[in-house]
């Protein structure tokens, strides 16, 4: 697997056809790359480089054990630092969950290098108090019950790799890795900001796809609808659910891909909420 150096720190990532319009896809948290190549190889298929990264503490980067390594901020950070690596002028950034907001964290550090930007579930004011409830727990454990999370470590590397379907094997990699990093990743996030400020947010005149979905506090529906509102050039596409691009994803991969379209055609972007498609 390539691999690129960010601050010191090895970056891995995974590239899927050519050409000269490249879109790079973002991981939710605690997941690695992988969860996305099912998309990156359907819109490699439609013309598309994509271009898919294990931000730093995720997959086969490197991992640090310190809190002070991770921010959604050096996340941003690090996937610009990618678009630099691969010697782009600018690249279309697509993400889910903690990748996402990481796709915000990149439109506001560097604007000039983001064509167009697909955010599926971001998380804003509505999920903080589910976040730390779901998340708390886990970091805890990480942190004050190592011996127990080893064990469970050592059980998950029992299943062979490819003994389940994609998405599964994704999981089991989480739970595979050693648990004082995940837990430094997720007291990074807990005590920095999870998103640029809404102040930010309305400067932000990047093309975006917003998806989001009803049903799921971590994701509400409520903040998708919140950022298309302020984002000056944002959309709206509602999702019948928060698998259905993983596991029907014909719709919404029509949709991203007429997106990506749209962002590298010398037409403008359509204004904000100029169409919504829900599902």
């Amino acid at each position: 697997m390539p691999t690129f150096t960010h601050f010191g720190h090895r970056l891995s990532y995974t590239t899927f056809g050519h050409g000269d319009r490249t879109t790079i896809l973002l991981h939710g948290l605690l997941l690695n790359q992988q969860m996305h190549w099912p998309l990156a190889r359907e819109l490699a298929a439609r013309g598309n480089r994509v271009v898919t990264l294990d931000l730093l503490g995720h997959g086969q980067s490197d991992r640090p054990r310190e809190m002070t390594s991770y921010s959604m901020t050096y996340f941003g950070e690090q996937t610009v630092g990618l678009i630099e690596h691969l010697g782009l002028e600018q690249a279309v950034v697509a993400g889910t969950s903690l990748g996402a907001n990481t796709a915000l964290e990149a439109m506001a550090f560097a604007p000039d290098r983001i064509r167009g930007a697909v955010v599926e579930m971001p998380v804003l004011d509505g999920a903080m108090m589910a976040c730390g409830v779901a998340f708390l727990p886990i970091m805890l454990a990480t942190k004050y019950a190592a011996p127990a999370m080893r064990g469970l470590q050592s059980v998950a590397n029992l299943v062979p790799r490819g003994a389940l379907p994609l998405l599964g094997n994704v999981v089991l990699d989480t739970v595979r890795q050693d648990p004082e990093p995940s837990g430094a990743v997720l007291e990074g996030l807990f005590f920095g900001r999870i998103a640029p400020p809404r102040r930010i947010r309305r400067t932000l005149e990047t093309p975006t796809l917003v998806i989001g979905h009803g049903r799921d506090p971590i994701h509400p529906f409520s903040d998708a609808g919140m950022l298309v509102d302020e984002l000056p050039n944002g959309r709206l596409l509602e999702a019948s659910s928060l698998l259905e691009l993983r596991i029907a994803p014909k719709r919404l991969t029509d949709e991203i891909a007429s997106f990506i379209d749209e962002c590298w055609s010398d037409e403008p972007a359509v204004s904000a909420q100029a169409r919504t498609s829900v599902g």
